[in-house]
């Protein structure tokens, strides 16, 4: 009788396959999904691990991470760290939280290579116009409120100093929901990358940040259309490892007299922008950075928006509402992303 080492070496391929063809096939890791409700939105996690995930106990993780945000930085919260400070009508130092003081330091940053159009001070302006903790407003605030909030708004009135925050203006407060959501996204994505988990999706009310792919191709994220009411498709993309943030005023807004008052305030004029950009998406490793540079080119107008990507190489889409419907404009960083969204 022959043994298998004495067979023709196509016969021992043969009988290899046929071994291995009886053999359990390969198991695909089955996708996850957590999600629950934070920051006045929705978060969602999806992941795959080729290992077995507490995954109760992985929620309960980003119950407390979201809760303690909430904590530190939301103005919806009356004993809030950050309300605390602002009902300071000191210019003592405050003592912030390492948390805070990272969100607060990443948003003074982009609040003065903006030109102040980022800013973290327009609290008041955004109580005033009705988009704030106090509730909906009607009709626009009177000049004379406008003029007199002016005096203690600005990027300029503020410092920070390890977790040391001061304002110049005991009436100034801050307001970091420019911001705050993707913090959270990162700290969701960090959690994550702690118990071992790289391939993932973290979404807080659409600010999102990806790694990673799924078992039979890559995370694809969609942008999209800015028409109210609706929901629909601008376009997807194909990230890789990075963040995606887009901010938009097509569903928060009043109208007076044929006026759209839009949410996002210009710090420069104390009033909702009125031009005709309608959202503007950013990626970038960081989902907080992301968030704070898509607030502050939405507040820009369209050109200056883009001379202000393409000058700090920035990955941004601009959707620019026209006579006709909608146009995009691109930042040369964004231009990869466009060539891949159909792998």
């Amino acid at each position: 009788m022959k043994r298998f080492s004495d067979l023709p070496g196509i016969w021992l391929v043969i009988i290899g396959l046929w071994l291995s063809g009886c053999s359990p096939a390969a198991k695909l890791p089955q996708e996850q999904e957590l999600h629950g409700r934070t920051m006045g939105t929705t978060y969602s996690v999806k992941f795959f691990s080729q290992q077995p995930v507490d995954s109760q106990a992985l929620q309960q993780q980003f119950e407390q991470e979201l809760e303690l945000i909430n904590d530190l930085m939301s103005t919806y919260r009356p004993e809030s760290e950050l309300m605390q400070f602002n009902r300071q009508q000191t210019t003592e130092p405050f003592t912030v939280s390492e948390q805070t003081a990272k969100v607060i330091a990443e948003a003074i940053r982009i609040g003065k290579q903006s030109n102040g159009v980022l800013d973290i001070t327009v609290g008041p302006l955004v109580e005033l116009w009705g988009f704030g903790a106090s509730g909906r407003i009607t009709e626009r605030p009177a000049a004379e409120q406008l003029h007199e909030i002016s005096d203690y708004v600005g990027i300029d009135k503020i410092s920070l100093t390890g977790n040391q925050l001061q304002k110049t203006e005991p009436r100034l407060a801050l307001d970091l929901s420019t911001i705050a959501k993707g913090y959270g996204v990162d700290r969701l994505a960090e959690i994550l990358e702690g118990a071992g988990i790289t391939d993932y999706m973290v979404d807080i009310g659409g600010e999102m940040r990806v790694k990673g792919r799924k078992p039979d191709r890559a995370w694809r994220v969609a942008i999209e259309k800015p028409v109210a009411g609706d929901r629909a498709v601008q376009r997807i993309i194909t990230p890789g490892d990075m963040a995606i943030a887009t901010s938009g005023d097509y569903r928060n807004y009043f109208e007076q007299d044929g006026v759209r008052y839009s949410h996002l305030i210009d710090p420069r004029t104390a009033e909702p922008i009125q031009h005709r950009t309608v959202s503007s998406t950013v990626i970038h490793p960081s989902s907080m950075t992301a968030d704070g540079y898509a607030t502050a080119l939405h507040i820009m107008n369209a050109e200056e928006a883009l001379l202000f990507a393409n000058q700090h190489q920035l990955a941004a889409l601009l959707i620019v509402k026209t006579d006709d419907g909608f146009t995009e404009l691109v930042s040369d960083a964004f231009q990869p992303f466009l060539a891949d969204e159909v792998r």
